[in-house]
């Protein structure tokens, strides 16, 4: 299921300045959830694993089933929204994944994907949302008027968000240091800005449902892209300060006002 995936000289720098010793695998099948058996022969690449497991009482009742499994003492890899890279840090060292799905993707970009995860992995942050948000996960499914599976979908685009605000500086710092994967980062926001300038006029006209939007407008936090009302008040300091009790206030202060219009 797994092999060691070769890194170029910029990947292995940003390795070394970020998650040192960490484990980059190639994934010979997608998944978007490994299950313990497949999960544990990560064992074989790392030095010890390291189950997480949440309360039951972070979940709210209706919670998708994937997501309690994954809050369960059953050993977990991975939840759906991780996309085609993804890490653990239920690993020590920690492990990113690059998935099957991925294959034919220009190496450019991939290689940022694997950069990203980096990153992300050495900032000491949960590996998911669920971590993030905590018992206040359930205050952000009654705050919003969407399905568990579109809270699902929404708390994913608010943890990356929240995410973006702790890394972009530094892919922004990339550009003399390692100019391939600051492109690459440069690239991928340039080509997104156009999707967001319309977005708010989509939501309006219900062409993109609300958790949709968000996923794609919190995903241009870490390229510093322009954000569309009511995204734009997520690309403050006071979100990467106060985390999930912002991302809980901005949510039920944006459906109260969805519900007024």
């Amino acid at each position: 299921m797994f092999s060691n995936r070769d890194l170029p000289a910029d990947l292995d720098a940003v390795r070394a300045a970020h998650t040192p010793g960490a484990v980059v695998l190639d994934c010979e099948r997608d998944f978007e959830t490994l299950p313990p058996d497949t999960a544990e022969t990560l064992g074989l690449f790392v030095d010890r694993l390291e189950p997480a497991s949440f309360p039951e009482s972070w979940l709210p009742d209706d919670a998708p089933e994937l997501l309690a499994r994954y809050a369960s003492e059953t050993f977990t890899v991975g939840l759906p929204g991780d996309g085609g890279v993804t890490w653990t840090a239920q690993t020590t060292p920690p492990t990113v994944l690059v998935k099957a799905r991925t294959t034919g993707s220009p190496e450019e970009f991939l290689d940022f994907l694997v950069a990203e995860a980096l990153v992300e992995a050495g900032l000491g942050v949960p590996e998911g949302f669920l971590g993030f948000f905590g018992e206040q996960y359930v205050e952000l499914a009654a705050a919003t008027t969407l399905s568990p599976a579109d809270t699902y979908q929404l708390a994913v685009a608010l943890y990356d968000a929240y995410l973006g605000l702790h890394t972009r500086e530094t892919f922004a710092g990339w550009a003399d240091e390692h100019p391939r994967l600051h492109e690459a980062w440069h690239d991928a926001g340039e080509r997104l800005q156009p999707r967001l300038d319309g977005l708010a006029r989509e939501v309006a006209t219900d062409r993109t449902a609300f958790p949709a939007a968000a996923e794609l407008a919190c995903s241009g936090v870490k390229h510093g892209c322009d954000l569309p009302t009511p995204f734009g008040a997520l690309d403050t300091a006071a979100y990467r300060e106060s985390g999930a009790e912002y991302a809980v206030v901005w949510a039920r202060k944006t459906f109260e006002k969805l519900a007024e219009e």
